[in-house]
């Protein structure tokens, strides 16, 4: 999938196609002056860049990248959702390294044991679609436990319930085994199923996510991905369209 750059680009919009995250984010890193055009500091995230301005971020020169990466990787346990981990952790992103030409994104995260369907890619449009909770993207997630779920702690959750100042809700569950229950969600908070579980004592052998949106994890195997197709790809970004109206 090919997207070339404008004569002029927004400074946000040139990062992002650059990889260097979405658009909010990149929007962040201007803000706090990590971004030069042609050896100056700007700050304004609105800037417009010229087709032949250098562009740098924290000292590494920017290319408008043409080729745009959609992943789906099955994430093993014991790795970080991040570009970078000062614990010295293994990083999910790793399992991608030398793979691809360009620096690619984990889109939203999985938390250090939990397990399963992440997306990579270097389009921060598409990272920004995805986490939104304004897309209204459902993620589905398969949860085990050591002690007996019962019905109305799920119920709790399916009407919504306040944890520590944070609100928390699923939009539906399924029991598979009185341990083990699917639960999907639309927003997905950081680590918002762990959180319920635990303020309801109940502690979480296994947290794994099977689907986003219309991708299921499938067959990938531990530590493998596979491309979106174009179908899933342009999905996402008919979706945001339609929840916007």
């Amino acid at each position: 999938m090919d997207n070339q750059a404008d004569e002029t680009l927004r400074l946000q919009v040139y990062m992002a196609r650059s990889g260097v995250g979405s658009r909010r984010k990149c929007e962040e890193y201007i803000a706090l002056g990590f971004v030069k055009v042609n050896g100056v500091t700007v700050k304004e995230k609105g800037y417009k860049v010229q087709k032949d301005d250098r562009v740098t971020y924290r000292g590494k020169l920017l290319y408008p990248t043409r080729k745009l990466v959609y992943l789906a990787l099955h994430k093993p346990p014991l790795y970080i959702c991040s570009n970078s981990d000062p614990e010295g952790r293994n990083l999910a992103v790793d399992l991608l390294k030398g793979e691809f030409p360009v620096r690619l994104y984990n889109v939203g995260r999985l938390d250090y044991l939990s397990t399963g369907l992440i997306f990579f890619t270097n389009d921060g449009n598409f990272t920004k679609i995805v986490s939104h909770p304004s897309s209204g993207i459902e993620k589905e997630y398969i949860v085990e436990t050591k002690q007996e779920i019962r019905e109305d702690i799920l119920e709790e959750f399916l009407k919504g319930a306040w944890v520590e100042g944070v609100f928390y809700k699923i939009v539906s569950y399924t029991y598979k085994t009185p341990f083990k229950v699917r639960l999907v969600l639309q927003e997905g908070k950081n680590r918002e199923i762990r959180r319920f579980f635990q303020a309801r004592r109940l502690k979480i052998k296994k947290l794994h996510r099977v689907r986003i949106g219309i991708v299921n994890l499938g067959n990938i195997p531990v530590g493998g991905y596979r491309y979106l197709t174009e179908k899933e790809v342009n999905w996402f970004l008919k979706t945001r369209k339609n929840n916007r109206g």
